[in-house]
This record gives C-alpha cells, structure tokens and sequence, in this order.
C-alpha cells in the first residue's frame, strides 16, 4: 500500500509540478475566491426551485419506496478539520441509517429503489445547497467525507489532509475522475486528486470540472 501511495503520489508531482509553478506566479486568489463564491449564490438559486419541488414530491413517493424520513443528516469534515451537519436526501433503508467503519465497503443492500434513482443522478445531494447557503460547503472542492473516517484517513493516507486546506464541494476532482472510494487504493487515489485540486485550483479548472460533473450524472459514473 506504501509503494502504491508513493507511486501514485510521484505520477502526481510530476504531471503538476509546471502548472503549480504557474499559478503561483499568475494566480489572482481574490478575484478566483469572488468568481468562485459567484458561481455558488448562482447555483444556489437556480436550484432552489428543483429542491422545492423535490421536497413536495419525494415524501408521496417515500411512502411507497422509500419509507422513512425525507432527510438524513450526517457529521462531516469541512475545512480546516471542523465538523458540519450535510444535509441529503436520504437514499437508505431508515433503521439502517448507522455509521460504518473507515474500510467498510458501501451496504449497497441498504439502498431503497427509489434511493438508487436519487443516487445515480445525483439527486439526493441537492440538500446540500443548504450547506453552501451556510458556508459550509461550496460547488466544486473536495467531497466531505463522514467526520469518523476523515480523521482516520488524515492519520493514514499520505496528503489526505491537504484537502481540509479548502472549502469542501459537491462535486470535485476526485469524484468525476475517481468514482465513489470505498476501499484503500481508492481512497489513496481520491487523496492524489484532492491533493491536485488544491494545487491547482483555478476558475478554469472548476469550470472544467463542472463540465465532467454532467457526464459523469447524465452516464451515472460512479454512483454508489
């Protein structure tokens, strides 16, 4: 696992050693942490219709498929290492809705019908505006992960807590090049590309990454 991390990290370095020196030297951070908190107020309002609506029709619909509450709040890592409540729609069997371990694979088991559509597209994190509403969260940057397990992986992931450096997001490097972690390996990848994102985080590369984010809903990439 050490070598695979230190390879994997090495391949990293190397493809983004010139474009960091870049940015350094061109790098506006003021007008990029503007334009970003822009980008979010204006998601936020052209989503807010689509959770309204969702929050009329997902209880008559969780009554048949998903029974059980219409939310589930979760204890996450946001920046600088604080924990925050994220707000989803909750996609899992209700009595089931526990922790799991750090290396847990996912109980897709627990998952409801109606929670597997809501997951494939993406649907159950449009709570999450709430969080970016708060400052708790932005649109792209580093997917939060369950507060338990980020603190084991700051412990024993090389650079996993590079990520905390910046505002968590709904979608992020990791999650449209990576798909969902759930084991070692991909949480060492995971790690290499938030590690990228902070090193290079620019306007473009989030505009990029948004580009990626409607693939990987529209192709249902790495929905778990």
């Amino acid at each position: 696992m050490k070598a695979y991390a230190e390879t994997l990290d090495g391949m990293v370095d190397a493809q983004l050693k010139s474009e960091t020196r870049r940015r350094r030297q061109l790098g506006n951070p003021l007008r990029y942490r503007l334009a970003k908190r822009s980008v979010d107020l204006v998601f936020l309002v052209a989503a807010l219709p689509a959770l309204v609506i969702c929050c009329l029709v997902l209880p008559v619909a969780n009554r048949v498929w998903n029974p059980g509450p219409l939310f589930f709040v979760q204890t996450r890592m946001g920046r600088y290492g604080k924990p925050f409540r994220m707000i989803k729609f909750r996609t899992m069997v209700a009595a089931a809705d526990r922790g799991r371990g750090h290396d847990d694979p996912l109980e897709t088991g627990r998952i409801t019908r109606l929670g597997t559509m809501l997951r494939t597209y993406r649907i159950d994190e449009l709570p999450n505006i709430i969080n970016i509403a708060r400052g708790q969260m932005t649109l792209v940057g580093p997917r939060p992960d369950m507060f338990d397990h980020a603190t084991v992986y700051c412990r024993t992931v090389p650079h996993y807590d590079r990520r905390l450096e910046v505002t968590p997001g709904i979608t992020g490097m990791a999650q449209v090049m990576n798909g969902y972690a759930d084991d070692g390996n991909l949480v060492r990848r995971k790690a290499a590309y938030d590690r990228a994102y902070v090193q290079m985080a620019s306007f473009g590369l989030d505009m990029f990454i948004l580009r990626r984010t409607v693939l990987v809903v529209l192709k249902g990439f790495g929905a778990r």
